[in-house]
């Protein structure tokens, strides 16, 4: 174990979060359970300054939690994507207009005309203030959505990910596994290839260096795609065991039941009307699907080798996502006015305290999860002695040896 500090402070934080390795590592489906709870409170607001909490108490963990892997660095990418969801959702409120009415006009557009198959619609036209903060609100939401996203893809390794779903689930899991390490590796042929392009001189920058980065980056996609697809093959992806029919007919039964009861229980929890059945409905579909995919894991032939276990620290991470989104969920009912500003009238948004709060608390993955490996600076050389991987310098040879070098032979004697 690595200590991280000295005194008091460091035996704290060992404490709190030990060094990670094999054996102690955070289970990857506890950080998605966490980030799903922070997209679910950001989803239930549209107050900037709740999601702006969220954005910063995911980015803390993240900067506190995030290794060195490839996957770790597409963190950034999804801030930017939601930079430009939030741009985006301004253009369409100023071009299209904006379903708001409002009083304090910014600007007036040269309104296009259109058909009168077409009400409903306009280019142009009057551009009010409290459209465009209710755009700005909209977007702020998106992008909180897509960078909790990004947190866990920073955060959850793909590959134990799968490792983890159960047996039924393994095709399907694949597929979704293949489709989150997309973006990461994505990310990372493009810094590879600008950074290849600044070493020779060229730009790399503006539409004509992404539009000679793109097709070496889709060369890549595709050589990772046929090798991927090597890969499957030799290892025999899709062979499965033969089970009985009536264990295929009670799986299925099991599975699709169990799901509608997911489905049903959790939209009478949603509404005002359903409270009364939608818990215990949601009880029996999940005890329902649960049983239908450990059926359906016979099917399966694969191994697992040394699970990812799901202790304690895994326990509390993923609860606090989800008190972060339970309690999200029970303020907007409670008092949805503080949770949605208002645009007409156009008011400043106003920071909830207990809502702040319970944001907090998705702060505790900083604090809990294990700490990552900090990497291993190299080895200081002295001027005088290589490194362990630096070649011997070779001996400088005396003035001696310099003479005899350059004096010429003497011809051999003759007898």
């Amino acid at each position: 174990m690595t200590d991280h500090g000295s005194g008091a402070p460091g035996l704290l934080r060992r404490r709190l979060a030990p060094e990670a390795h094999r054996s102690n590592a955070l289970h990857p489906g506890a950080w998605w359970v966490w980030a799903i709870g922070l997209g679910t409170a950001a989803s239930r607001t549209t107050n900037p300054l709740l999601i702006g909490l969220l954005i910063g108490v995911a980015g803390y963990v993240v900067a506190a939690r995030r290794t060195s892997a490839p996957w770790a660095k597409s963190y950034g990418a999804f801030v930017k994507l939601g930079l430009v969801v939030i741009a985006i959702r301004l253009v369409f409120a100023i071009v299209l207009g904006s379903p708001i009415p409002g009083t304090h006009t910014v600007v007036t557009l040269p309104e296009v005309p259109l058909p009168d198959w077409a009400k409903g619609v306009r280019i142009g036209g009057r551009v009010t203030a409290e459209g465009l903060a209710f755009a700005l609100y909209d977007g702020i939401r998106l992008a909180g959505l897509l960078i909790c996203v990004g947190a866990a893809n920073a955060l959850a390794s793909p590959a134990r990910l799968l490792k983890s779903l159960p047996g039924a689930l393994y095709e399907v899991g694949v597929a979704v596994v293949v489709a989150l390490t997309f973006a990461p590796n994505l990310i990372t042929d493009v810094q590879r290839l600008r950074a290849a392009r600044r070493l020779r001189g060229r730009h790399d920058k503006g539409v004509r260096g992404l539009l000679q980065v793109g097709l070496p980056v889709l060369e890549g996609a595709l050589e990772r795609s046929v090798a991927l697809a090597a890969a499957m093959d030799a290892r025999g992806f899709g062979r499965t065991a033969p089970v009985p029919a009536g264990v295929r007919r009670a799986t299925t039964v099991l599975t699709l039941g169990g799901l509608m009861g997911v489905c049903v229980g959790t939209y009478g929890l949603l509404t005002a009307q359903g409270a009364t059945y939608g818990l215990p409905v949601l009880a029996v579909g999940l005890v329902a699907a649960l049983t239908g995919l450990r059926l359906g894991g016979r099917r399966s032939v694969r191994t697992r080798y040394r699970p990812d276990p799901w202790g304690v620290r895994a326990w509390l991470v993923a609860g606090s996502g989800a008190a972060v989104a339970g309690l999200m969920i029970w303020a907007a009912s409670s008092d949805p006015a503080a949770l949605h500003p208002g645009v007409v009238p156009l008011t400043a948004p106003a920071l909830p305290l207990w809502p702040a709060a319970a944001i907090l608390l998705g702060l505790l993955p900083a604090f809990a999860a294990p700490t990552p490996p900090e990497p291993t600076p190299p080895e200081p050389t002295s001027p005088g002695r290589p490194g362990p991987h630096q070649p011997a310098p070779a001996e400088k040879p005396s003035p001696a040896a310099w003479r005899t070098a350059a004096s010429p032979t003497p011809p051999e004697e003759t007898s």
